[in-house]
């Protein structure tokens, strides 16, 4: 035993015991003295933090982004000089889904990516789809309410989202792409990522791009229908987890391709004028003929987590982690994300979460933050706690300075919903479809609408109709065979019942 550690208290002190507590003798009761059962009594109920409100359940890895193209006419980001390598971490996850959720269920993934890179990081918080459900953060805690368990059956509500979705014709690309065969990746390997938002890039000339990210996996596009997917989930709950993890173990590193699409600033007004939708719209995609794709280089995961609630569950994703050439759009959603995420974290994981090991910058970092819970790792000038001061204290770079965006227009609360065309992208995707995706399509959409009221039914019917007549008939031919179906299990099963 001499060559191992010692046991210590968290304050460092040597234990005798780790084995029994510390009693009036060897029936007698247990003291309260024994300070070191306290402690691991009282940390044990502080060993898991509040799971995250959505994207509870996640998977995650490390690696590296490898700039291969020459982007710098958009960008003066130092992490996108050619030949640039920057370490980073990926975290996977679903959305609506609990900490125990199956990864193999029907759910939108998040695709969240820190890159450590020199001048701070950068995080790019999306998921596995170019769109979303809603494109005001004014109703992300609605919506968000829909994919929780109801207040009086703690369960899932097909009702609530079925009422939601149909009240904002909106969701109709994102309810889509859901309830497609693209609704269930196999494992994240084999899932593409999106930034989703529109974000922009600046030059060092000072000119603005509006900019979104994409990242295609190397692995193949690949997806379970709802039969496929119930098997994985009835033999294991953890299939993504055990995919990617046992994919790097053995060495498959997986990869993804990233590229962006680029509108230059001011062109936003033509395109809306072209197309009928805001390019700042969460729920519409750019059309690649019109702003087809940029290759940038390539992402490789390649190194597990060592402690996965260190390194995974502790990390904290935030849009608002920009560097020097890389900024914000007009994008209602992503707005409302530059100040809920950062606040989420706060009270998840504490106000200093930026100042844990795996949010921690690679580069230098000051700042005048004190105090606060738990200000581990802070190396201040005491005399220099406040700017400006005569102390030698961190100050500001005026060169790092973004070109100003050009916003004019009267302060309201602008109703965009009533103008938008929800149908038209919604049915490009659903032409792309073949007779088997479409038949799936419907037959998942009916066996999701179960229980739901009829009139919260006609009222998404109406919708799906306006996309596409075969789209609508299509989900009204799969409910009737799914009342048919229930009709015969319901008649089946009361025979067997007679004749027992």
């Amino acid at each position: 035993m001499a060559d191992r550690e010692r046991l210590t208290t968290t304050a460092g002190a040597p234990v005798s015991s780790n084995q029994n507590s510390k009693t009036v003798g060897p029936r007698g009761p247990v003291l309260l003295e024994d300070f070191q059962l306290i402690e691991k009594l009282a940390h044990q109920n502080r060993e898991r933090v509040p799971e995250r409100v959505v994207h509870a359940k996640g998977w995650g890895a490390f690696g590296s982004l490898t700039v291969t193209e020459d982007i710098t006419k958009y960008s003066r980001a130092k992490v996108f000089r050619p030949g640039s390598k920057t370490d980073m971490l990926a975290r996977f996850s679903t959305v609506a889904g609990e900490q125990g959720a199956a990864d193999a269920e029907r759910d939108v993934r998040g695709f969240a990516l820190k890159f450590y890179t020199e001048e701070g990081n950068w995080d790019l918080v999306g998921n596995n789809t170019p769109v979303f459900f809603v494109a005001d953060p004014y109703k992300f805690p609605d919506f968000i309410h829909t994919q929780k368990r109801h207040p009086r059956t703690n369960l899932r509500s097909a009702t609530a989202m079925w009422d939601f979705w149909s009240l904002c014709p909106e969701s109709l690309h994102q309810v889509t792409i859901l309830m497609s065969d693209r609704g269930i990746p196999t494992d994240p390997s084999r899932m593409n990522g999106y930034g989703s938002h529109t974000f922009s890039l600046w030059n060092d000339q000072g000119e603005r791009f509006w900019v979104k990210f994409h990242f295609k996996t190397q692995q193949g596009h690949e997806h379970f229908v709802n039969e496929e997917a119930e098997k994985v989930i009835a033999k294991s709950r953890e299939s993504y987890q055990e995919a990617l993890y046992g994919m790097i173990e053995d060495g498959r590193f997986p990869k993804w391709t990233m590229y962006i699409q680029v509108m230059p600033e001011g062109e936003e007004v033509q395109f809306e004028e072209k197309t009928g939708w805001s390019a700042f719209d969460l729920t519409k995609v750019w059309p690649h003929g019109m702003y087809p794709l940029i290759k940038v280089g390539e992402m490789e995961l390649n190194r597990n987590p060592e402690n996965y609630f260190s390194d995974i569950e502790q990390s904290a994703f935030n849009p608002s982690n920009v560097v020097p050439g890389i900024g914000f759009s007009p994008d209602k959603m992503l707005q409302g994300r530059l100040f809920s995420y950062p606040d989420a974290h706060r009270y998840r994981i504490g106000t200093h979460y930026d100042a844990l090991p795996v949010n921690k910058p690679k580069s230098p970092v000051h700042h005048y933050h004190r105090d606060g819970e738990m200000p581990f790792g802070m190396r201040t000038n005491p005399d220099a706690y406040y700017e400006p001061n005569s102390f030698g204290g961190p100050v500001e770079d005026p060169s790092v300075e973004e070109p100003p965006h050009r916003y004019s227009g009267q302060v309201g609360r602008y109703d965009f919903r009533g103008e938008a065309d929800h149908y038209s992208q919604p049915r490009a995707l659903f032409e792309m479809f073949d007779a088997g995706q479409r038949e799936r399509l419907c037959a998942n959409i009916a066996g999701a609408m179960q229980g739901v009221p009829q009139f919260i039914v006609d009222r998404q019917l109406a919708h799906f109709d306006k996309v596409h007549a075969e789209y609508g008939a299509g989900v009204r031919k799969a409910l009737e065979a799914q009342t048919r179906d229930d009709a015969e299990a319901s008649l089946s099963t009361s025979h067997s019942a007679a004749a027992e």
